[in-house]
């Protein structure tokens, strides 16, 4: 259930460009249906896991997807301090994965 946020708020974001700041109405209903989605798989999760550990990996697997898939889709550049930041990011959320309190 948290992939399945992680990918409905990673397709959502990748759709703002689209919606061109909201002017573009099918971009803009689809984003929000995906926001949508992802608030409601991330709510269920959260009644399992603790809030802090959830928001970590949702966040931050969001971030590393979002900048990757740009670079691809959006001929974003990637410098390297963007991808040592990154790095650092996944770094991280693995750590707060490992060592939660359960």
């Amino acid at each position: 259930m948290l992939f399945t946020a992680i990918f409905f708020e990673v397709f959502g974001t990748m759709l703002l460009p689209a919606s061109q700041n909201f002017t573009k109405i099918l971009p803009t209903i689809v984003l929000l249906i995906s926001y949508s989605i992802s608030f409601y798989f991330l709510a269920i999760v959260s009644q399992k896991l603790p809030l802090s550990i959830v928001y970590a990996s949702w966040s931050g697997a969001g971030i590393f997807t979002v900048a990757i898939l740009s670079y691809f889709f959006y001929k974003q550049s990637l410098n390297w301090q963007t991808i040592a930041g990154l790095f650092l990011i996944v770094v991280g959320v693995t750590i707060v994965n490992i060592y939660r309190a359960n």
